[in-house]
This record gives structure tokens, C-alpha cells and sequence, in this order.
């Protein structure tokens, strides 16, 4: 597949087929990038960070490990990471009611809205929003317990690769945070790009 882009503060889904590798790229280095994974025979069963840090027992994957299931199997693989391979398991998707809280009185993009409208564009629905794989995103945690929003730590072209384990749906957000440095200190959300490859 040729490669395709995420567009800045939207969404975009792909099949891919077990065996096939998917490249997620950090085009401009500070863009986080919410993943999902979806069986493609049963979209109830899909990648949940609560599953694969129970299974991990860690907060963060490294090269090699898994990326499990609702039902606890395997549904991607890290296979590489160019990156200085800080990604966060711990945030949910952002919602219009994450930005109300943010103090945004009118519509704000999120992330959650941008998976219904990728799943919606190759006619399926997700049947939740399920807490995503936060791509390239630093969220740094204290011995404390505090959690902090920080700016990513990749450079631009930056990427990773994982590996279905399964068929399956991957979808993107390119996150359009841009009251909290997440996307970086300037708050400016840009696009990132993916490819799956045989």
C-alpha cells in the first residue's frame, strides 16, 4: 500500500492482513498518533492497553513485545521503533467532554470522534472507543504516583513498525490536542502518515 495520511485532527482506517506490517510515521516529530486494532472477524475483540499491561506488566512496550487483546491474545507485534520509544498505555482517547473540562465551550476535534469516522468511511463501527496505544505520546509518571503532559520526545520521520497478529482494522487519530503540549509546547496538531506493508 502506498503510503496514506492521517490528517491533521482527523482519523483514517485500513485492513490489514495477519503477517503484514504496518509503519506509523511521526512526519514533523511532535504529533501523537491514538492506534487502534480491531479483529477483523469480531470488531467486539480489540487491542486494550488494560490487557497488555496486565500481561507486559510494564507501562510501556519495548521492541519484541505483544500488544493483546480484550480476550487476551496477541493482536500487534512492536517489531521497530526508530523512535526514543516513549508511547503512553495510560490516556484515553480525548472526547468533546475531556475538552469541556479543558474549558472549551464550543465543538473541539478529538480523537474519539475521529475513530467513529474512520471506522464510519469503510463502513463499519467500532463498538466502543477503546483505550488507544497513544503513539509517540510522553505522559512521564513520578515515583509519586503524578502523572505529567509532556511534549513528545521523537524527531520528524521518526516511525514504528508493528505486526498484525491477526487480520484485522488499524485506525488512526493524528491527536488534535492543542491546549495541553502533547503535540508539542507551539499546540499545533499536524498531520503523520502510515503504510502497510507486505
Amino acid at each position: 500500500m502506498d503510503i496514506q495520511t492521517i490528517p491533521a485532527r482527523r482519523g483514517k482506517a485500513a485492513f490489514a492482513d495477519a503477517g503484514q506490517k504496518i509503519k506509523v510515521i511521526n512526519t514533523h516529530g511532535e504529533q501523537v498518533v491514538d492506534t487502534w486494532a480491531f479483529a477483523r472477524e469480531n470488531l467486539d475483540e480489540f487491542m486494550s492497553m488494560e490487557h497488555t499491561r496486565a500481561t507486559l506488566v510494564k507501562l510501556m512496550p519495548a521492541l519484541g513485545d505483544h500488544l493483546y487483546s480484550n480476550r487476551r491474545r496477541p493482536i500487534l507485534t512492536l517489531v521497530e521503533d526508530t523512535s526514543p520509544g516513549v508511547h503512553d498505555t495510560l490516556m484515553a482517547a480525548c472526547d468533546d467532554y475531556r475538552y469541556k473540562l479543558l474549558g472549551c465551550t464550543d465543538y473541539h476535534d478529538n480523537c474519539t470522534d475521529n475513530l467513529a469516522a474512520a471506522m464510519d468511511a469503510l463502513g463499519l463501527e467500532a463498538p466502543e472507543t477503546p483505550s488507544p496505544l497513544n503513539l509517540f505520546m510522553n505522559i512521564p509518571w513520578g515515583a509519586d504516583g503524578v502523572l505529567a503532559f509532556e511534549p513528545p520526545l521523537t524527531r520528524p520521520g521518526d516511525y514504528v513498525v508493528l505486526e498484525a497478529n491477526m487480520d484485522l482494522v488499524i485506525a488512526f487519530s493524528a491527536c488534535p490536542q492543542d491546549i495541553l503540549p502533547v503535540n508539542g509546547k507551539a499546540g499545533r496538531p499536524t498531520e503523520a502518515h502510515f503504510q502497510i506493508l507486505d
